[in-house]
């Protein structure tokens, strides 16, 4: 976040007492005094960074920002886990265990007010469902008083990993049992909302895009300029989620007439505890889409209408003709809370909340925008077309697992072939329990009125 903001890197310092106090957040100074005027190079990421090979680890810490990272922090394996979550969860969670949680506990030890983990890995391959759900498991059975947000990443139908399915099933029980709050996102949706903003900034070139050379912002947000190649794809896709999870926790950073705490997201937005998958979309995409078609600035009625639209979603599903459970609107920058009241007003004629809760608007405004926009909304919606992806892991899990086509992998880290069957199967009545609970809300209605019974004249 720091290199890529005004060209500063690890060597810049910090500037003004306002910015260091922000950065403490998500950094801790490693040596004495103030931390206004002190590199960026003294902070040190509050973050335990594990996989279970070392090329990407080793990757990061000799890239520009491997200085930012704490190397005790780090844990990491030789041989991977194979594209199973049967190895990540069965052996190299127990075989780790001690190490990530002294990690983990010198971490929390570091911070004067703890208010949650967030967890970020991928189901479809073995480290990140496998051993990312087994730390997941640990944080709830050594911190349960502590928030557990998971970001997600969901395999796409067309992914490169033939057992995917198994662990992405795997993963999903796992997240049903131990997460607090999911925010997943889906490979695809964020290829196409990259492809949309260098489509756009192509085409048109106007405002500050054109001039934007950098592959991000500071607060994350994709821009249409940097490095070209295939690189520059994965970095933009990445830099989606990273936009959401900076809006997500504006409010921990930047002062704001309607801040909501990270406690309020999980009160507000999960109504029963395994219904907690929520869709988020942010708006405006990128600085490109900040402005409109005569360079005019993005009016706030248009920022809420395209936060509900499927294009700015970080999941492919289709919300409109969905019922929604909960739905939390996030503004931050130049918005007057009159028009958060309007806009809200506005769409709830046009989204269907479910009949129990026709007022579940959970608003909040940060008074800082992300850098280089005026303003922006993150909106996270608990909907019941979260279902669709379910069951298209259902479909994809059962084409396998009727054949029992690559089970003997699992057995041999589960234990055998009754210890596999056993976990396969509960991560199936899994699947099944959250599509069925999705589409029974789905189609409820209002409850009728009960007729009340004539009275009969006594004669």
């Amino acid at each position: 976040m720091f290199r890529y903001a005004k060209g500063r890197t690890v060597g810049s310092r910090i500037r003004g007492p306002g910015r260091a106090s922000r950065m403490t957040t998500w950094y801790r100074l490693i040596v004495g005094g103030d931390l206004a005027g002190q590199p960026i190079s003294t902070l040190k990421a509050r973050a335990v960074l594990i996989d279970t090979e070392t090329g990407v680890l080793n990757s990061l810490l000799s890239g520009s920002l491997g200085e930012i990272f704490d190397s005790r922090q780090l844990i990491s394996d030789q041989y991977g886990a194979g594209n199973n979550w049967a190895q990540g969860h069965m052996e190299y969670g127990p075989k780790y265990e001690a190490d990530i949680l002294e990690s983990i506990r010198r971490t929390a030890e570091h911070c004067d007010s703890l208010q949650s983990f967030f967890l970020l890995h991928s189901l479809g391959g073995g480290t990140g469902s496998g051993l990312g759900t087994y730390v997941l498991s640990l944080l709830a059975d050594h911190y349960p008083d502590v928030y557990r947000f998971t970001n997600s990443v969901f395999p796409s139908e067309d992914d490169d990993v033939v057992t995917s399915p198994y662990n992405s099933a795997l993963a999903l029980h796992q997240l049903s049992e131990h997460a607090d709050c999911v925010l997943p996102t889906d490979n695809r949706a964020l290829a196409e909302i990259c492809r949309r903003v260098q489509e756009g900034a192509a085409g048109g070139k106007r405002g500050s895009a054109a001039q934007d050379t950098s592959a991000v912002s500071e607060e994350g947000a994709v821009t249409a300029g940097g490095v070209a190649g295939k690189a520059r794809s994965f970095d933009e896709m990445n830099n989606v989620a990273a936009n959401m999870l900076t809006h997500l926790t504006s409010s921990m950073r930047f002062e704001g007439s309607l801040n909501v705490d990270l406690n309020e997201v999980t009160m507000n937005m999960v109504p029963f505890p395994r219904l907690k998958y929520l869709i988020s979309s942010v708006s405006p995409l990128s600085n490109f889409h900040a402005r409109g078609s005569d360079g005019s600035s993005f009016s706030v009625d248009a920022m809420f209408s395209s936060a509900f639209h499927k294009d700015t979603q970080l999941m492919r599903v289709e919300p409109k003709n969905s019922t929604y459970l909960a739905c939390a609107l996030l503004a931050r920058g130049d918005v007057p809370i009159s028009d958060l009241h309007r806009n809200v007003e506005r769409l709830k004629k046009s989204v269907r909340m479910v009949h129990w809760n026709p007022d579940g608007f959970k608003i909040g405004l940060c008074n800082t925008p992300p850098i280089h926009q005026s303003k922006a909304l993150l909106c996270l919606a608990n909907s019941c077309c979260i279902a669709q992806t379910f069951s298209t892991f259902r479909d994809r899990f059962q084409k396998l697992y009727k054949r029992k086509a690559m089970v003997h992998h699992y057995e041999k880290f589960m234990g055998g072939n009754k210890e596999a069957k056993e976990q396969l199967d509960m991560a199936a009545e899994n699947m099944n329990v959250l599509i069925e609970e999705y589409e029974r809300l789905d189609n409820l209605g209002p409850p009728g009125m009960q007729a009340c019974p004539r009275m009969t004249p006594a004669i």
